[in-house]
């Protein structure tokens, strides 16, 4: 993947909103106040997953949410918009916190690294509260318009991340036959896709676990795979994924692969993929 240094190439802002950063910023009281709004997001989020797993999530409304939590309704609705946002209170922070990672990397910092260590902030939030985090995944594996939300949430971090590794490609160099914007792409997607397969793993087991040390193994096998260009082996044995052939008009891979398929087989088949 060849790739400029970090200040020489402007991010391409047009592939989605930049981050939302129109919080307090700057002085010991502007801290205070995000801090004082992030703790009133935490106890929201805490009422309404108290009311949904006692009452059930459709019986749960807005209103005692507030009540639970203290608070009038307006204020509630001052930090979310819907109930079922109010169980994901960190998101916005974090998204801001993974952005500013990227943006202050050191100039020489390999791009896929930069998003590797933008992601983890994502996974410090998760492993922050590992008894919240437990709980509010088995809410969003029994409620369809939580998992949307949480769907919705990755999303955003997957559209930051690819648009910082496009930005840092030669616009130059983009022309017929270079792959170098859907090694970007699917790069990003990796990095997403890996960090997700370990958290998910890492809840799965109760929150227990080094998830950190999981996690930079994850990243190793995408680092392995993307970091110096597409390189792989094939594959032994039962497929783990398999990708839709191509045809000469087409220029879209569809990938299926089983939701317990080892990440490495996984990268190997997308490399087999994009090489043909």
């Amino acid at each position: 993947m060849q790739y400029v240094p970090h200040m020489s190439q402007p991010l391409k802002a047009a592939r989605t909103p930049p981050v939302n950063r129109s919080g307090p910023s700057g002085g010991a009281g502007a801290r205070r106040a995000s801090a004082q709004r992030l703790t009133m997001r935490r106890k929201l989020a805490a009422a309404a997953m108290e009311l949904f797993a006692t009452q059930g999530y459709e019986a749960t409304t807005v209103d005692e949410i507030a009540a639970r939590a203290g608070v009038a309704r307006r204020t509630f609705f001052r930090h979310f918009r819907s109930k079922e946002e109010a169980i994901f209170p960190d998101h916005d922070d974090t998204l801001v916190r993974a952005a500013d990672v990227l943006d202050a990397a050191p100039p020489h910092e390999h791009p896929l690294d930069t998003v590797c260590r933008g992601i983890k902030e994502v996974m410090r939030m998760y492993a922050a509260s590992p008894a919240v985090s437990v709980e509010r995944y088995r809410l969003t594996r029994e409620v369809p318009a939580l998992r949307e939300r949480e769907i919705a949430s990755v999303a955003r971090y997957e559209r930051l991340f690819t648009r910082y590794l496009l930005g840092h490609f030669d616009e130059g160099a983009h022309h017929d036959g270079n792959d170098d914007p859907l090694l970007a792409e699917v790069a990003a997607s990796a990095v997403v896709t890996a960090h997700n397969h370990v958290l998910r793993r890492w809840l799965r087991a109760g929150g227990e676990g080094d998830v950190e040390a999981q996690l930079d193994h994850a990243f190793e096998i995408v680092r392995r795979t993307f970091g110096t260009g597409i390189a792989g082996r094939p594959a032994t044995g039962l497929p783990a994924a398999t990708v839709s052939p191509k045809s000469e008009e087409e220029d879209v891979v569809v990938m299926v692969a089983r939701t317990d398929a080892p990440l490495d087989e996984v990268m190997r088949t997308i490399e087999r993929a994009l090489k043909r």
